[in-house]
Order: C-alpha cells, then structure tokens, then sequence
C-alpha cells in the first residue's frame, strides 16, 4: 500500500515544493470563488461576492438579488478602465479618494468614478460606510500598484523562469511515477498459506485475484497522479503571470461540480476494489482454516467460495454506493439529515408492505451459511430445477435443461433438492430379458463397471468402487438390476453415459439382449372352450 500513497505525494510535492517563496505570486486555490455566486446571504434579498483584479480577490460588494448582477458587472467593467489606463500611464503609483455624496462615500482612483459604498456594503462587513470606503481604498491601491509591477519585463522574465522550472519539474515527477509504477509490475509475488492440496488451487486463485483488485487500485491512483502532475503544475503556471491568472477562476468555475463529482467516483471505485481485495484475503484465511468453507471436495468448496464473495461482495457495493450518494449530497450542501429521517420512515412504510423482501434476505442468509446450495450446483425446487446461475439474498436463478432461465424467490424455497453437494450419484436401471443367465449378466455389469474405475480417464470422476445391487424389479421390460456408481458433484451424467457405451458393447459381444417391452394377454374363447395366448411385443407385432 506504500505505493499508493507515495504516488499521490509525488503529485502533491509538485504543486507545493515548486513554488517560489518570494518572488512568485500565485494566489492558492482556497482563495478563489466562483465569480457570481451567492457567497453570503444576510437575508432573503441580498448576495454579496468578490471583486477581482488579475484573478484576486480586493473586496467584497453586496445588493439585492435582483440589483446585484448589474451592479457587480458596472463595478468590474469601471475597474477594467480604471486598470488599463493606469497600466499605459507612466506612473508608479495610484492615487486613490473617497469623498461623501448624498450621505454614501464614493471611490474614485486617478480621477475615474469607480462605485459608491452603500449601507449594505458596511452591514456586510460590520462597519460604518466611511470605515469601509477607507479599507476598500487601501486594497486598491495596494491591488493596483501590485498588478503594474508584475507587468514589468524583469517579473515576467523572472515568473518565465520559474515556470521553466516548474515544468522541469513536473517531468521529472511524471518520469519517477512511471517509473515506479513499471518496478511494481515486475515484482509480482503471491503468497499462499501453506494448506492441504485440495484447497491450494483454490487459495492460490483467491491471492490472484486479490492481487488483481489491488493491482487495479494501484493503477488508477498512479493514473491520479500523473494528472494531479500535469494538472496541477498547469494550474499553478496560469498563477504565475497576471494575464493567465483569472484563467484559474474560470477553470475553478467550470470544473467545481465535475470535480466534486469525479471525487466521489474516484473515491467510491477505490474504497470498493479494495474491499474486494479484503473479502479475497479473509476468504482466503477461512479456506485455509477451514473455520467456515470446510468441504469435502475440491470442487464443493470453489462453488462455496464463489457463492461466498460474490454475495459479500454485492453487500459491499450497495453499502459504499449508498455512502458515495450521500458523501455527493453533503458535497453539494444538501442537508441529508432530513433525507435519512424520511428514508427512514419510508423504509419502515415499505418494510411493512415489503415482507416478503425481509423474507427472502433472511432465507437467502441462511441458504448461503448452512450450504445449502451454491454457484454452479444442480438442484431441484418443486417441479422445477437446473443449475444455479445466479444467487444472492433475494432470489435464485435456475437454467434448466431447455435452456429457460428459472427465477425463483429465496422465501419460496421450502424444501430443495441439491443433486451436487459434496458427491453425487449415478442411479443405473439396466434391463435384462427373463430368459437371460442372471448370473452371468450380474458379473458382466459388474466388470464393465470395475474397468471403469480403472480407467485413467474416468478415476478421478469415480468416488468409490462401483456398486452392483443386484436385482431390483420384474418389470414389463424383463429384470431391472440396479447399479450405483459414487461420482464427482455434477460428474454422474458424464459417468452414466460412459457406462451405459461400454455395457451396450459388452452385451452385444456377450450374446446379451436388451428386452423390449412386452405383455401376454389370455383369451378365454368359452363357446370353443378353448384359449389362445397373445404375446405383444415392443414393436406392436402379435404372435400367437
């Protein structure tokens, strides 16, 4: 995490440690406003804000909300003259007077009418309309003759200078940022806690992805700094020379509310990847404790872990996301106490007519921490049932074997059937003919099955050495014998399929006949008194 916050100090550095102690004149950015903007209200009918010279603040006017605009623009617009004039003249210093007219001082600099001080001008500032005329007359004049200097050559060569520097600077930053961002990508080292070798796949995995989210963090704050470089030793260039110094109000002006808002997205993104980095590495400390993803299986416990952080991981963004909103809103001077109080009495409102809701969070809760079933299981609800494509504290996402997309909320979920928990099963139903040698067609399943399990290909997929139960029905198809076989969550298809191949090639070179259904049917003629027998085969031909 080092890098991080060195990354975004080597951009601050920039903006602070270049600047010039006593020749440079930048104003900082907490000194400048919005031009225009209401900075005080004394009450509901007058506004006050600044008056600027080169993008400096000299003083403060106020008038009501309907004079102010027109008022402020006639006092910036006679300042303007009054500035050029003095800025052609030869004159060094400005000559700046107050006198009374109709009771209300009035400020003249160098001859020119600049404006009158009116009361609410004093109410703003707590004094009386002649004390303020005299402070306003001395910032001018201080103003004025600070502007005329640093128009002369020598500052602005000075300033060049400086600027020169700054720039050297701002490359050289830049240069270190990537360079360091290049080192941190070449020494990539993953730590995996020393564990059993069924979950070293999986804790491996979980420390490849958190390296990810951090990766991610570091990648957009090294993008952060090499803008705050670029950007901020550019807007330190524009306070460097009074030409391009109201630059810095416009751009204050036109990137307030984007920046604001950039904050708050920049700072929400962050703050969530590396909650996921937090979530990965405390999963990984439980897979490897096994204190909470304890399973028998490989393949059991990667459905858990990714049933695991995903939901954590939803809850998290909901959480910072909703954090973020409201972060936004006091940002732009929204009171959100008032909001919270009534997002609180609307949540009681919509808890009461949403129960439902509170229903399937709490048995979504408890399906993720009893187990039940995961990401990736098959399972049967009801009359429907598929593999588990989405879950989280509201509902469940079923595909089944159509391809439909089943959802079905968590609190109607009752009772489910999990076809893949842990270990599942091959159920084998296999007809012989009653004519058949039963014993011979016992061992010949049997064998099939053992050489299954032998096989390279189908071990892994195998639990447990095949079980032949031995005959389980007299059905209409001849002897059904009953035949088991322990496979790997969701393998049992895969093996049934295989299994059912290679006893079909056995039977065929054993001499061995899969029956079709059949039936005898008796018909008792009593005018002849005699009977005929009917036997109906499978494919619809009679013999008699």
């Amino acid at each position: 995490m080092r890098v991080q916050f060195l990354a975004i100090a080597g951009a601050m550095v920039v903006s602070v440690a270049c600047v010039p102690k006593a020749t440079a004149q930048i104003p900082l950015l907490p000194q400048l406003s919005v031009s225009g903007s209401v900075s005080n209200e004394n009450s509901d009918r007058t506004v006050a804000d600044w008056v600027y010279l080169d993008g400096r603040r000299l003083f403060q006017i106020s008038a009501s909300k309907s004079d102010f605009s027109a008022r402020s623009q006639n006092i910036q617009q006679n300042l303007a003259g009054i500035s050029r004039t003095f800025f052609q003249s030869q004159d060094q210093q400005v000559k700046v007077d107050t006198r009374t007219i109709n009771g209300l001082p009035v400020i003249e600099v160098n001859g020119q009418y600049l404006m009158t001080v009116t009361t609410a001008d004093a109410a703003l500032q707590q004094v009386d309309p002649s004390t303020l005329a005299n402070q306003i007359a001395q910032d001018l004049k201080a103003g004025l003759e600070q502007a005329k200097q640093e128009r002369q050559p020598q500052f602005l060569i000075n300033q060049g200078k400086i600027a020169a520097g700054l720039g050297l600077a701002m490359l050289v930053a830049s240069w270190g940022v990537y360079s360091w961002q290049q080192r941190t990508k070449k020494y990539r080292v993953i730590s995996v806690p020393r564990t059993s070798p069924d979950t070293q796949n999986i804790t491996t995995q979980l420390n490849q992805q958190q390296h990810q989210h951090l990766q991610e963090v570091k990648k957009r704050l090294f993008q952060i700094a090499q803008a705050g470089i670029w950007s901020g030793g550019g807007f330190v260039m524009l306070g460097l020379f009074p030409y391009t110094r109201i630059l810095q109000v416009g751009i204050v002006t036109a990137a307030q509310i984007p920046l604001k808002i950039g904050m708050v997205l920049l700072g929400t993104y962050v703050v969530t990847r590396l909650s996921y980095a937090l979530i990965d590495r405390l999963t990984t400390v439980l897979v490897s404790s096994g204190a909470l993803l304890n399973s028998e299986t490989t393949e059991r416990l990667q459905l858990r872990v990714s049933t695991f952080s995903g939901v954590t991981k939803s809850i998290v963004t909901i959480i910072w996301v909703g954090f973020g909103i409201l972060t936004a809103l006091i940002l732009f001077g929204i009171d959100v106490i008032p909001l919270l109080a009534g997002a609180s009495l609307v949540g009681v409102a919509v808890s009461l007519a949403s129960q439902n809701l509170i229903k399937d969070a709490i048995n979504g809760f408890l399906i993720i921490i009893e187990d039940q079933y995961a990401l990736g299981d098959v399972i049967a609800v009801g009359d429907v049932g598929g593999l588990v494509e989405n879950l989280n504290l509201r509902m469940t996402q079923v595909r089944d074997a159509e391809g439909r997309l089943i959802t079905i909320p968590n609190s109607e979920i009752k009772v489910v059937a999990n076809l893949s928990s842990r270990w599942s099963r091959a159920d084998l139903v296999i007809p012989v003919g009653y004519q058949t040698d039963i014993d011979q067609a016992l061992q010949l399943i049997k064998n099939v099955a053992l050489e299954m399990n032998q096989d390279i290909l189908w071990k892994r997929q195998i639990l447990e050495t095949p079980q032949v139960l031995g005959i389980d029905n007299f059905g209409d198809r001849g002897l059904m014998i009953r035949v088991w076989i322990k496979t790997q969550p969701l393998k049992q298809w895969d093996v049934a399929r295989e299994y059912r191949r290679r006893l079909k090639i056995a039977f065929d070179q054993a001499g061995v006949h899969i029956p079709v259904p059949q039936q005898a049917i008796w018909v008792n003629d009593s005018q002849f008194s005699n009977s005929h027998e009917i036997q109906v085969i499978g494919d619809g031909k009679s013999k008699s």
